[in-house]
């Protein structure tokens, strides 16, 4: 039994871990955009970055499910490719969850960056700064209690995603089944104890991850405002 678990726990914190590096990667220069554009495209993206926050997981997991299938978009071009389906492996998993959190890291990120205003990015193009050296050097220390709620939640919320692992992973021990779905396993065996065991470390983890990012975000608060 220690050993089902360390499987589903080691899954679980890859999962999470990889699909919060990627989106932050992707995410920043999607937030940027959504933070500075004047397009009239900037509504429809905004909504289809937020959409996963009011489907059910199991359309969004159905959906993706059906693109990855072997009739799918995706699908046929993994194959002509020679990477084969998606569904059913980790690879199918970290894109479902990336699609699945992506609200939760580019809204924070989009968030700081409209925070930041002109006047930072105006001062450093009178110093002459390229729009690159003005990112790295001005707009990443100001969005800094960005990045930190960006990459908190997108990671605690992945942890605890169920609806769209189990639709695209299924249920496959080391492979696909993490923590969430070996709950579900328990509680379908009847088995609570087992049940209670799990939920209650997912309850105290997602507890101490949010206290912890409230925490760190007042400190940064406090030295801003003493910074001014």
């Amino acid at each position: 039994m220690p050993d089902l678990y360390f499987g589903a726990l080691t899954l679980t914190l890859k999962l999470a871990g990889l699909t919060t590096l990627a989106l932050l990667l992707l995410g920043t220069p999607l937030a940027w955009w959504l933070a500075r554009t004047r397009s009239s495209l900037r509504g429809p993206v905004a909504a289809m970055v937020a959409l996963p926050l009011v489907l059910p997981p199991t359309v969004i997991g159905f959906y993706l499910l059906v693109t990855m299938g072997p009739d799918g978009p995706l699908g046929r071009l993994t194959q002509s490719l020679g990477l084969g389906l998606l569904p059913f492996t980790f690879g199918g998993l970290l894109l479902g969850s990336m699609v699945y959190s992506l609200p939760f890291v580019v809204q924070p990120l989009q968030n700081a960056f409209e925070a930041i205003g002109e006047r930072p990015l105006e001062a450093a193009a009178t110093l002459r700064a390229s729009p690159l050296d003005t990112f790295f050097s001005v707009v990443l220390p100001l969005a800094r209690p960005g990045y930190l709620s960006a990459t908190v939640m997108g990671f605690a919320h992945t942890v605890g995603e169920f609806g769209v692992v189990l639709m695209i992973g299924g249920n496959i021990p080391d492979k696909t089944r993490v923590l969430s779905v070996q709950i579900y396993d328990h509680v379908e065996a009847l088995e609570y104890t087992q049940a209670h065991w799990l939920a209650g470390g997912l309850l105290l983890f997602s507890f101490a991850v949010l206290l912890a990012l409230y925490t760190l975000l007042a400190g940064a608060r406090k030295k801003t405002d003493g910074g001014r």
